[in-house]
């Protein structure tokens, strides 16, 4: 790290010194590295640090080393850094406060609460119900604090698999009904009524939980418009197999939904019935992203399969 950017987190912080405690994580694609940065005399024990380095040269995991994939990584750390700087305080949910934002040539260096010290300390590979619950609250909470705003500065449409920016996964998609019907299930979910900022990213690894029970969300590089259903979706294909998938999708449904009135400002009917027809629709939106980008994922399954096909035939 630079000697200015370490002269930010002493004078933000207030520190008389600072150490790197550990590094969290390497960022996808060899982009810089999240850390834990511990101080000495100061109001916090630790701040979390973003540091990203855009490479020389592109590492991308699944060998996707191109310049497209480059430009959407530069916008996602901009979008980012326009979010803390100018979005991230209206929100209800709760979500890491952000004591700095520098850049300086080709690097960026987000300050930020460390949520382990402020009482979320725990990361879930698997969860229980109530925790789904939990999460799903938080995008209630989210989604109802950006109802109708415009997302001037992040993306026009928030996710990281939205069509427009995935050319090359949709070229390298073989199956043709699915590849042929991507657009119309791009249209109609761009085209709802009712849009909010989606976190874009709201995989299960990507929230802190509390010791009560409560949650944070982080990672906000792909934030942006539209349907509450895109986060929905992809949180709960993230954390549940196939079969409960399907079992719990009313569930999910319910418990998303009543959050979501209790947190507007008045209930809202008919946006919840324009959401929950999309639900499906989002569901077969990121279906669509990885049999493209990687056939052999996973997350590719049977209830999957069965949700696109009846989306397709529904269009």
């Amino acid at each position: 790290m630079n000697k200015n950017f370490k002269s930010i987190i002493l004078q933000k912080t207030g520190a008389k010194s600072l150490h790197e405690k550990e590094i969290i994580q390497q960022l996808w694609s060899g982009y810089g590295k999240i850390m834990r940065i511990g101080l000495e005399d100061a109001d916090f024990k630790s701040v979390v640090i973003k540091h990203v380095q855009l490479p020389t040269h592109k590492n991308h995991p699944r060998g996707w080393n191109t310049d497209i994939g480059h430009q959407r990584k530069v916008k996602s750390y901009q979008v980012e850094s326009k979010w803390y700087k100018t979005y991230s305080k209206d929100s209800a949910a709760r979500l890491p406060q952000c004591l700095a934002i520098e850049m300086q040539d080709e690097e960026v260096l987000i300050v930020l609460e460390d949520l382990n010290e402020a009482g979320f300390p725990f990361r879930k590979s698997t969860v229980e119900w109530n925790e789904i619950a939990a999460c799903l609250e938080w995008l209630a909470k989210f989604h109802a604090s950006y109802l109708g705003k415009n997302p001037d500065g992040l993306w026009d449409v928030g996710t990281y698999w939205h069509l427009k920016t995935r050319p090359q996964e949709l070229e390298e998609l073989t199956d043709h009904k699915l590849k042929a019907a991507a657009p119309l299930m791009d249209q109609k979910l761009n085209t709802c009524k009712y849009k909010t900022f989606v976190h874009g990213d709201a995989k299960l690894v990507n929230f802190c939980f509390g010791i009560n029970g409560e949650v944070a969300g982080v990672d906000f590089q792909y934030v942006g418009g539209g349907c509450g259903m895109k986060d929905v979706a992809y949180f709960i294909g993230s954390c549940l197999n196939q079969k409960d998938c399907q079992r719990l999708e009313p569930r999910i449904l319910d418990t998303y939904f009543e959050h979501l009135q209790n947190h507007l400002e008045e209930k809202n009917e008919a946006l919840e019935e324009e959401w929950r027809s999309l639900y499906r629709v989002a569901w077969a939106d990121f279906h669509r992203f990885l049999k493209g980008w990687s056939p052999g994922h996973w997350k590719i399954n049977s209830y999957s399969e069965q949700v696109t096909n009846e989306v397709i035939k529904n269009l």
